[in-house]
């Protein structure tokens, strides 16, 4: 089977993020990046597949230069080749373009199945997996955390989480995309011989004029125009004294400073 991952490089949860001066975006200066962590569950998943099928895993890339290294790191996992989508044009890029752009290069990838993260932490649309299903024309389940390949690869059974931690059994025929929740297995890490073999592994760099788009195909539908960061949050008080004095002082700042009651 042939295993199309589309991974997106984000800015690691623990890097403290700064707003740009344009105030449109966060700042890249000092931020580490990272793999979205949901996407190194589709990256797991894919291997697993190609370990039963065999077959290749593509990992297929939207970002800048530096999205190269997290490309590095899932061939280091185990992927066979990888698919740079590399161009000024696709700089922020709203989850309406990017679909856009994945789905022009999906068409010359042989796939049987595509998958990626649930969302990107980054941004947390959790957007881009649906609209390029309709893009595609294929099925697509979500919030994945179980999958079944059936042995004559023409059809998945997915089990899915749904609202108030229930679940769902999803059957599907192939091609189709899966969007990778947390629980869908356990990550590999990058061995050494892995990380020697990714150095020769083939990532092939394609621009917009190579997916035959132009600029204005590329409109985004949202734009953002002014990032600020939430308001600082005031110090909480902690009341001394006895517990029944404590506790009418407590029902009065409730009442008086919260309007809570």
């Amino acid at each position: 089977m042939n295993v199309v991952v589309c991974l997106k490089q984000v800015p690691d949860t623990e890097t403290k993020i700064q707003i740009n001066p344009q105030k449109d975006g966060i700042s890249d200066e000092g931020v580490k990046f990272v793999i979205n962590p949901y996407d190194e569950y589709a990256i797991e998943q894919a291997l697993r597949i190609k370990e039963k099928f065999g077959g290749e895993v593509t990992i297929l890339c939207l970002g800048p230069d530096r999205a190269t290294e997290s490309i590095r790191t899932a061939l280091a996992m185990g992927a066979d080749k990888g698919v740079h989508l590399c161009d000024s044009a696709f700089e922020k890029l709203d989850s309406y373009a990017t679909a856009k752009v994945l789905s022009k290069a999906l068409k010359d990838i042989p796939f049987n199945i595509i998958l990626l993260g649930k969302q990107a932490v980054d941004y947390d649309n959790s957007q881009v997996f649906s609209i390029l299903a309709e893009m595609l024309n294929l099925p697509q389940v979500s919030v994945v955390i179980g999958l079944e390949i059936s042995d004559d690869k023409t059809r998945l059974i997915a089990k899915r989480e749904i609202e108030a931690g229930g679940l769902e059994v999803v059957e599907s025929s192939l091609p189709a995309i899966i969007a990778a929740q947390k629980g869908l297995n356990e990550p590999r890490y990058a061995s050494l011989p892995g990380i020697m073999k990714a150095k020769k592994k083939e990532i092939k760099k394609l621009a917009l004029s190579d997916l035959g788009l132009s600029p204005d195909e590329l409109k985004n539908k949202i734009n953002m125009a002014n990032f600020t960061f939430p308001p600082q949050r005031v110090a909480g008080k902690i009341i001394q004294g006895e517990a029944a004095e404590a506790v009418c002082e407590l029902a009065n700042l409730l009442h008086q400073e919260e309007k809570l009651i």
